[in-house]
């Protein structure tokens, strides 16, 4: 457990209050009466002090400060700031407007998975709209370069100003999870995705690609750690700090004696290091999960059925509502594996089950085979499946909500387990309560078979049941092993005492006896609360809060890359070099806004 960790406490040098360094960091000072900090620039006054706050709000009005850079610089904006001498904001020249829109279109640009090409499109298109609208300000654009190589330049200077601003960032974490997702690439060549997840003493929350790795280059499990040990030396993270790991379930990953979180997890034994937390069922759950009950290969046979529709079906109405979905998710081509992730969801396959006549009636139409709706079995395989993806979607709908912590998502996972328990138990009785699509397929075979033929096999499925039971066992096992310290982090005034370990007793005990913490636990979210919690006088349970705020508590930033690469797969699978890709799933998945001002002061005849 992490509250009896190998270092007795946190490492957080928590000072509460007004910290000297914020002066020249965010233009702001102590106030002469009363607690918070005082910005320099317009009087405005933060409270409650932490830097979380501080930073917000220089960020948010004063970032224009931010070219003054160098320290002597910073020195001397400080002293003319207290003597009330404020700095003039002189406006943008218009070669400086036509760079920030470029810079803006750029972005827009890789936001939607556009090509380089289309940016001399997008100029075409205000051309015309401003000769017809506005005539006189046709030649404000004129400045604005949007040949391909241009933007190509302009979202790689976006890139490096965001890596940048995760770095800085990254300096103040005081601890952080990975999270490696190996399935989201489904157009042509394989990469790792390598997402970070950091909190800082205020415990604010970041989650932020840390990089791409092509694992054609990088294709040895040695290899591949050697890429990731280096990104994050780049980014100046220790080991030291690292708590956790989440994962797909594939070999690669977690394979017992040569998967990457093997050899991650050698690599941070150390009597320094915390014990690093390993879970693989968050990512592409629906996805993975599939493969484990699809007992009768019905995903393969029902992807040739959407190939058919997509190719012969010629728009029929009773399947838009399917054909757009699909097209919404992966494009107008057919493409054979982003087809098969697509029908790996519980939403699609239940449409499709409830088409099922009709897609009956649409092969006899083209002379397709229809074998397998006269097949009891293969039709009854097919409503337990759809039944089976339906719960794991309400699984997965559950685990792509952030902001949570991972404490509420692993309540999410032990409510599911107790689930399959009672669907097993179901299954067993031949009670059909929780499974809808199984039992309409039952109906329907009792009216055309005999009243003594055998028509559900409950043992077949309750294998499968069981299946998936012992895979959530294993995925999350590691989650069980920190039970105590997640419900402490949840309840930490309805934790007993003498549940706890003897080195967080005395801790916990006077936490609980605090009537001031109660009311702020009653009045704030989680993270408010912990974020001012004194370290120093409740160290080691600061120091679980802080560990359990960094692990990943949903799917949503590797959903995010993974939605941004089935929608632009075919921009995407233009030959791009791996710092272009990379670029454009940072843009795609970051919640940092760019620093506009010090992209359009650097721009010169090489970065444009």
């Amino acid at each position: 457990m992490w509250m009896t960790p190998k270092r007795s406490k946190m490492e957080v040098e928590e000072v509460q209050g007004f910290r000297p360094e914020w002066t020249q960091r965010f233009l702001v000072v102590e106030p002469p009466e009363g607690e918070g900090a005082l910005c320099l620039i317009c009087g405005h006054l933060v409270v409650p002090i932490c830097e979380r706050d501080v930073r917000r709000h220089y960020e948010a009005e004063h970032h224009y400060y931010e070219r003054y850079v160098e320290e002597g610089e910073r020195a001397a904006l400080v002293e003319r700031l207290r003597q009330g001498d404020l700095p003039e904001i002189p406006p943008l020249t218009p070669e400086e407007r036509a760079a920030r829109a470029g810079l803006g279109l750029a972005r827009l640009l890789a936001l939607k998975g556009r090509g380089w090409g289309e940016g001399d499109f997008v100029y075409q298109c205000m051309e015309v709209m401003l000769r017809d609208v506005l005539p006189d300000h046709v030649s404000v654009i004129g400045g604005i370069d949007l040949a391909p190589e241009i933007i190509r330049q302009r979202v790689l200077n976006i890139n490096e100003n965001l890596r940048s601003q995760l770095f800085n960032r990254a300096k103040d974490f005081k601890a952080y999870s990975l999270a490696l997702d190996d399935q989201a690439f489904v157009a042509y060549e394989n990469y790792l995705l390598v997402f970070v997840r950091g909190v800082d003493q205020d415990l604010e929350v970041q989650e932020e690609l840390l990089t791409i790795v092509n694992l054609t280059h990088h294709f040895s499990v040695g290899a591949l750690m050697a890429a990731i040990l280096e990104a994050l030396q780049t980014a100046g993270l220790s080991l030291q700090r690292m708590v956790g790991l989440t994962t797909t379930h594939t070999l690669r990953m977690i394979g017992e004696n040569s998967g990457l979180v093997s050899y991650m997890r050698e690599k941070a034994v150390s009597p320094n290091c915390w014990n690093v937390i390993h879970y693989s069922g968050f990512l592409h759950l629906e996805l993975l999960s599939s493969y484990d009950v699809d007992v009768n290969q019905i995903i393969n046979t029902v992807s040739e059925w959407i190939v058919l529709i997509k190719t012969r079906g010629v728009r029929r109405p009773e399947f838009q509502a399917l054909l757009t979905d699909s097209e919404s998710e992966h494009g107008e081509r057919v493409n054979g594996r982003c087809l098969n992730n697509w029908l790996r969801k519980g939403k699609t396959l239940k449409v499709i089950f409830s088409l099922r006549k009709e897609i009956e009636a649409f092969l006899v139409s083209v002379g397709a085979t229809t074998v397998h709706f006269t097949d009891k079995q293969w039709l009854c395989d097919f409503g337990f499946l759809v039944d089976i993806m339906n719960h794991l979607r309400d699984l997965s709908e559950l685990l792509r909500v952030n902001k949570v912590f991972v404490a509420a998502a692993f309540d999410h996972i032990c409510t599911f387990e107790l689930k399959l328990n009672l669907l097993q138990r179901h299954i067993e009785e031949k009670n059909l309560t929780h499974f809808a699509a199984l039992r309409e397929v039952v109906d329907e075979l009792k009216q055309h078979l005999k009243e003594d033929e055998k028509i559900l096999d409950p043992d077949r499925y309750q294998v499968v049941i069981c299946r998936l039971q012992k895979e959530f066992e294993r995925h999350f096992k590691d989650l069980k092993f920190i039970k105590k310290d997640l419900e402490l982090f949840a309840n930490p005034f309805n934790f007993k005492p003498e549940y706890a370990p003897i080195s967080v007793r005395v801790e916990l005990t006077k936490l609980q006896a605090n009537t001031n913490l109660w009311n702020e636990y009653r009045d704030k979210d989680l993270g408010q609360f912990y974020a001012g919690l004194p370290a120093e006088s409740y160290p080691i349970i600061k120091g679980v809060a802080c560990k359990v705020a960094s692990l990943f508590d949903s799917s949503e930033i590797c959903d995010k890359a993974f939605s941004y690469l089935t929608r632009n797969q075919h921009t995407l699978s233009q030959p791009l070099t791996d710092e272009h890709l990379h670029a454009l799933f940072r843009i795609a998945t970051t919640d940092i806004e760019p620093h506009w001002d010090a992209l359009v002061r650097g721009r010169n005849q090489l970065n444009p």
